[in-house]
C-alpha cells in the first residue's frame, strides 16, 4: 500500500487499483469504478456501444433485477449514476458513509455481473434514440458534438458518443459482451473513493467484493491521431439562432505544455465573467448571451473549442470579434498585473474545484489511470506561478493561428 500526502493506494493481487480519500469531517461517501475504456475504442459498427453499456448496467444482473439496482441506493438517500466519455466509463455513487459498503457491493455487481436482458435491450435502444432526437433539438449541444467529426475526420475521437440510428438499433446482447470481453482489463480499472473511513476498511471492502475477480490484462493500442486538416462548415438548419464553434487540435494531456494552455484558455474564454471574449462580445457589444472557450485532452491529442450562439445578422461581426481577441493574444504580451490577475483567478478555480468530494474522486480515479499519478494542488500552482507573459505568448502563436482553425456554423434557414 502506498500513501501519499492526499490519497492513498492499494494494489489488489488481481491488478485492480484501489484509491482512497481520507475526509475526517464528511458524513457522505462518494466511490466508483473508473474504467480505461470509451467510445474511442469501439469498432466501426459499434458505435454508441460503450454508451448503450452504461444505460444497460442498470438493467439486471445475475442476482439483481433493473428495480432493485435503481431502489438500492435510492430508498436509503443515496444516488447512483454513470457517464461514458471517448475515453472512459464510470460507475458511481454518493451514499451517507454507513452506507458505504452497499454502494461498493451494488458497483461491483454492475460493472461485472450485467447479464443484458434481450427485453431491456429493446426497451433501452428506445431511450438512447429519444435521447439523441433531444440532443438533435438542443443545437448548443449538438454542434459541439458534431464539431468532434469536423476536427477530428475519418478517426473514432470524431464519433458521437451516442452513436448512429443505425447502429444503435443493431445491438444485441453478444455486441455487449464482446466489447468488454475486448477491452475490460483489471490493470486498466480502478475503485476510488473519499470518505470519512480509514483506508484499511476500504481495502477490506475491496477484497471481500473484488479479490475473487480474476487477473485480466490484454494489450490494446488506440488508433493515434494525426492527419488534422482545418475545414470550414456551413449547415443551414431550422432554429432561430446562429450558432458556432471554432476551434483546433490541442495538446494531449501527457504534454508537459498543456498546464500553460489550459491558463491561456481560461483567459480567452474560461468560465469566470472577466474573460476577454465576454468582456469584448457579451459586456461591450451585447451579442451573445453564452460565449466560452473549452479545452479537452486525450491521451494523443487535445481539442480547443469556442462556442457561442447569436443573431444570424450578427454572425459575421461576432466571428471577427473572437479572432481579434486571439490575435491580441498572439500579438500584446500581457503585463505584469494582468499575468498575476490570470495566474490568482486560475488557482483559485482549481482549489474550489478540488472542495467537492465527488469531483475529486472522479480526478483522482482519472488521472492514476492516465498519469499514473494524483498531482498535488500545490504542485500545480508552482507550475502555475512559472508561466510567463512570454510563455502565453508563444503558445497562443503556436495554437491560435487564424490558418489553423477550423469552423462549424449552424445557421437559421
Amino acid at each position: 500500500m502506498t500513501k501519499l500526502p492526499d490519497y492513498h493506494i492499494h494494489t489488489l493481487p488481481n491488478g485492480i487499483r484501489v484509491l482512497h480519500k481520507q475526509v475526517p469531517h464528511t458524513k457522505i461517501a462518494h466511490c466508483g469504478f473508473m474504467m480505461d475504456i470509451g467510445s474511442r475504442d469501439e469498432l466501426p459498427h459499434e458505435q454508441g456501444l460503450a454508451h448503450f453499456w452504461e444505460h444497460m448496467a442498470f438493467k439486471g444482473t445475475n442476482k439483481r433485477k433493473s428495480f432493485h439496482i435503481l431502489n438500492r441506493l435510492e430508498s436509503v438517500g443515496g444516488e447512483l449514476n454513470a457517464y461514458t466519455t471517448k475515453e472512459k466509463i464510470s460507475f458511481y455513487a454518493s451514499v451517507l458513509e454507513n452506507h458505504f459498503e452497499k454502494a461498493f457491493d451494488l458497483l461491483t455487481d454492475i460493472t461485472f455481473n450485467s447479464t443484458f436482458p434481450t427485453k431491456e435491450i429493446e426497451k433501452e435502444r428506445g431511450v438512447i434514440l429519444e435521447e439523441m432526437a433531444m440532443y438533435l433539438d438542443t443545437p448548443e449541444d449538438a454542434i459541439i458534438d458534431e464539431f468532434d467529426a469536423v476536427v477530428f475526420k475519418n478517426h473514432p475521437l470524431g464519433n458521437n458518443i451516442l452513436g448512429t440510428r443505425e447502429s444503435v438499433s443493431s445491438f444485441t446482447r453478444e455486441n455487449f459482451q464482446a466489447f468488454i470481453d475486448r477491452n475490460l482489463s483489471t490493470d486498466k480499472l480502478v475503485f476510488c473513493s473519499v470518505s470519512n473511513w480509514p483506508i484499511e476498511r476500504v481495502v477490506k471492502l475491496a477484497e471481500k467484493y473484488l479479490g475473487h475477480l480474476q487477473s485480466k490484462t490484454q494489450p490494446r493500442k488506440r488508433l493515434l491521431f494525426n492527419n488534422y486538416e482545418p475545414q470550414t462548415l456551413v449547415v443551414e438548419k431550422a432554429i432561430q439562432q446562429a450558432h458556432c464553434v471554432i476551434g483546433c487540435p490541442a495538446y494531449s494531456l501527457t504534454d508537459p505544455r498543456r498546464l500553460t494552455f489550459f491558463m491561456l484558455v481560461n483567459i480567452l474564454g474560461g468560465p469566470g465573467m472577466n474573460s476577454r471574449l465576454n468582456l469584448a462580445v457579451r459586456e461591450k457589444h451585447g451579442l451573445v448571451y453564452t460565449i466560452d472557450a473549452n479545452y479537452a485532452t486525450y491521451v494523443d491529442t487535445g481539442l480547443f473549442g469556442i462556442y457561442f450562439g447569436t443573431e444570424k445578422k450578427q454572425l459575421k461581426r461576432t466571428i471577427g470579434l473572437v479572432l481579434k481577441e486571439m490575435k491580441l493574444l498572439r500579438e500584446k504580451p500581457m503585463g505584469s498585473v494582468q499575468l498575476h490577475t490570470a495566474k490568482e483567478q486560475l488557482m483559485g478555480q482549481l482549489a474550489m474545484a478540488e472542495e467537492s468530494n465527488m469531483g475529486f474522486m472522479m480526478m483522482m480515479g482519472k488521472s492514476i489511470l492516465d498519469l499514473n499519478t494524483v498531482e498535488r494542488l500545490n504542485d500545480i500552482f508552482g507550475q502555475i506561478k512559472e508561466v510567463t507573459s512570454n510563455d502565453l505568448l508563444e503558445m497562443a502563436n503556436d495554437t491560435l493561428r487564424e490558418e489553423n482553425l477550423s469552423f462549424l456554423q449552424y445557421v437559421p434557414n
